[in-house]
């Protein structure tokens, strides 16, 4: 399954606005996939993304789901935001 981020807009910045990204993919896309399925999160169109709304979004994704893939990684925010995540979380994306 691919979740395209920028159905969320394309400067994804804070916590709040995070946490309810979350939950709407909760409610209508991941509820009732398989944990062993592979989830891709694509940040093509996405111009900001703060370590805050990827925290809410990206890294539980990844723990919901160990087979996640990131796609389009090449902006200079989102790829400064998953090293953030990288030092700061248990996660392995």
């Amino acid at each position: 399954m691919k979740i395209e981020l920028k159905k969320f807009g394309d400067m994804l910045i804070s916590r709040p606005a995070g946490r309810e990204a979350f939950l709407a993919l909760s409610a209508y896309l991941t509820r009732d996939i398989d944990r062993n399925e592979t989830i891709e999160i694509d940040f093509e169109g996405v111009k900001v993304l703060t370590p805050s709304w990827a925290d809410e979004v990206v890294t539980k994704v990844a723990q919901q789901f160990p087979n996640t893939k990131l796609l389009h990684t090449g902006n200079a925010s989102v790829q400064a935001t998953l090293k953030t995540l990288r030092q700061y979380s248990d996660v392995k994306i």
